[in-house]
């Protein structure tokens, strides 16, 4: 059973920070320079939490875990493969669920708090 030593704070922990180029197969537009600083990584990997940065581009994405994010600056733009679009900016909260399909269009360099869960991988027999 878990206690109040399992609770992890954040604040000062040591973050492991990863810079990024987006993949050249996935790029539209740009090239964005993203950082990924990992706050934490659960035990088993699925579920993890951070900050995302990103400079301007414009990329295809593909999820295949579902994302909280909240906006702290920037402006980006999300669309679905049917071309509807949701603008996001400081302050937006969101969710992207498992399976969406679309782009992602960093238009001001932004930053978001994030965390993820990934469901689990099944077992191959």
């Amino acid at each position: 059973m878990a206690d109040i030593t399992s609770i992890v704070d954040l604040n000062g922990r040591a973050a492991t920070e990863r810079e990024i180029r987006v993949p050249q197969a996935l790029l539209l537009a740009g090239d964005p320079m993203q950082t990924l600083t990992h706050h934490y990584i659960s035990p088993c990997g699925q579920f993890s939490c951070g900050i995302w940065e990103s400079t301007p581009g414009h990329w295809t994405i593909e999820y295949d875990e579902s994302e909280y994010c909240e906006m702290l600056s920037g402006v980006a733009i999300i669309r679905d493969t049917a071309g509807n679009e949701k603008v996001l900016r400081a302050g937006d909260r969101f969710v992207i669920p498992t399976g969406f399909r679309g782009t992602w269009e960093v238009v001001d360099a932004c930053r978001k708090i994030y965390t993820s869960h990934a469901p689990k991988a099944a077992v191959l027999a």
